[in-house]
């Protein structure tokens, strides 16, 4: 897959643009527990008013208009102006996330001009009576979004921190190395051995801060996983001395207390297995041994090595090992050992003639809780054979807690099953919000320029101070003087000051309960929309 410039968020791929083409559905940012805004996205609602810049004026500064928000893609948004009623030709998408959009009211917190777009301006007689149709009970964006958006993406993790990672060139060991570089809480890692990399490269990893790949300084030696041993003894002596200020097991996700009645799985018990090599196939496969902790070592039946190097360790309450016969009860194709046939093989005839047993269907994680997830849904995906990459991708199909993900553009052999919790997949515009390089399908063609898609740099987001200056020196009166100021000159005058009998009435016995909502909603006055902007700040 794609891989220059992969740092920049821009590749000349639109999101817009393509699922229009596609007439896909993207998944919501809710689907995606690690995601910046998950728990706040229900805020997010389509029909919602925003005030966003005007392009659609002849002014020679910058003016705003309000717009609705008419479709919602992951972190992207469909927006059109208000005015334009059923008119979709001036439609455009604009990320959610990106700072551009601001709720109903801070235009006039910061002195900026509202005004209507020079193509409706003399479709509308009366936009007094226009604007309080559409904004009288209507939602807007939540004042604290960035704030929000900020505080879901702090992490304890630090560059410098030594870790243990899975050694992808021997994955039945991990080794030790050191956070380079944070970009979304994804990782980039670079090992502290360097003596088997080529010359000139250096040796790295990239996985997200939850990934069951990763794990705290010491774990290896804790459940008797395998480790690869330090080149020298300089390196020996640093690690064991990092092993307690570095990682600590608190800030790593831990996997689910594993709670069994009677047996658990012992060395031998077969079971079905997400090929850790070929993330698209789920194979007959066997426990080699049992680790502490409730990790498991496991192999894949027939293409075991004589040493063991291909073991891989799971967890088990892992979503990638799942009892025999899942893969029939749910009509997935089951990767059988070599020597067998794919269509007579069962578990039955196979489990007699290796005389082993199969692991009891009650020691896997069967929970399901209801993800949001259905197929043909568009998201931004880690390629884990590249794990460096992020890719344009579509849930291609749901199993339990299982997302077969395909990439966009590429062979259905590249496909890969994850968890619908992996920690490795995106809503869309995530790789946007995070400067980070999206790789669009393969030939795609720029449907603006007829162009086929290239990379290209582009700056890295960043995030601005929040300025409450003003904010916390402005009252209400002041704010509805600064409102009537600004639409003085766009003849929307009357309309605000229709609001005047709101001002002395409602201003007292509204305050308490307004100032205690952190949820912006626009109500029937502007003295209870200035109020709302005051409490958010």
């Amino acid at each position: 897959m794609y891989d220059s410039s992969f740092h920049s968020a821009e590749s000349g791929f639109e999101w817009g643009a393509y699922l229009e083409r596609e007439t896909s559905l993207a998944a919501s940012v809710s689907c995606f527990r690690h995601a910046p805004l998950c728990a706040q996205w229900d805020d997010i609602t389509l029909g919602m008013k925003v005030e966003v810049l005007n392009t659609n004026a002849v002014l020679p500064s910058k003016v705003y208009w309000i717009a609705t928000v008419i479709q919602i893609a992951g972190y992207k948004a469909l927006l059109r102006y208000e005015g334009f009623e059923h008119d979709s030709s001036h439609d455009f998408w604009c990320s959610l996330v990106s700072g551009d959009l601001k709720p109903i009211g801070w235009c006039a917190m910061t002195s900026k001009l509202l005004v209507p777009p020079q193509d409706v301006k003399q479709n509308i007689p009366d936009w007094k009576e226009y604007l309080m149709k559409k904004l009288v009970g209507a939602h807007t964006q939540p004042v604290d979004l960035c704030l929000k958006l900020a505080e879901s993406m702090r992490t304890s993790f630090r560059v410098g921190m030594r870790v243990e990672v899975v050694d992808p060139k021997h994955v039945s060991r991990t080794r030790v190395a050191i956070i380079d570089s944070i970009i979304g809480g994804r990782l980039r890692l670079v090992y502290a051995d360097q003596s088997d990399a080529p010359e000139n490269i250096v040796s790295d990893f990239w996985c997200h801060m939850w990934s069951p790949l990763l794990h705290p300084l010491g774990w290896s030696s804790k459940v008797g996983h395998a480790i690869k041993a330090p080149a020298n003894s300089v390196e020996a002596g640093t690690s064991g001395l990092k092993s307690n200020s570095d990682s600590t097991f608190l800030l790593f996700k831990k996997p689910r207390v594993v709670y069994m009645e009677g047996s658990f799985f012992e060395e031998g018990m077969k079971l079905e297995a997400i090929d850790p090599l070929n993330l698209g196939s789920i194979c007959v496969a066997t426990v080699h041994k049992v680790l502490y902790d409730g990790y498991l070592m496991v192999g894949i039946d027939g293409t075991i090595s004589n040493n063991g190097s291909d073991w891989f360790c799971y967890h088990a309450s892992s979503h990638a090992i799942l009892p025999v016969d899942f893969c029939k009860k749910n009509n997935i194709p089951l990767t059988v050992p070599q020597g067998y046939d794919s269509q007579t093989f069962t578990w039955e005839k196979y489990l007699k003639e290796t005389r082993a047993k199969a692991a009891p269907a009650r020691l896997f994680n069967t929970d399901y809780p209801g993800h949001g997830f259905s197929a043909n849904m568009k998201l931004e995906a880690v390629d884990l054979m590249e794990p460096r990459l992020v890719c344009v991708a579509t849930v291609k199909r749901c199993v339990g807690r299982l997302l077969l993900i395909h990439f966009d553009g590429w062979e259905d052999e590249f496909d890969q099953w994850v968890d619908h919790e992996s920690p490795d997949i995106y809503p869309v515009g995530w790789c946007e919000l995070m400067g980070y390089q999206l790789q669009p399908p393969p030939g795609l063609v720029d449907l603006n320029t007829n162009q086929v898609v290239r990379n290209k740099k582009c700056k890295p987001f960043m995030y601005g101070k929040k300025s409450t200056s003003y904010f916390l020196t402005c009252t209400p009166d002041k704010v509805f003087s600064l409102i009537q100021r600004i639409v003085e000159n766009y003849s929307l005058t009357s309309w605000f000051s229709s609001f005047s009998f709101f001002f002395k009435e409602r201003s007292m016995r509204k305050r308490g309960s307004l100032m205690s909502k952190l949820k912006t909603t626009l109500v029937s006055s502007l003295r209870s929309l200035a109020l709302i902007v005051l409490q958010g700040s």
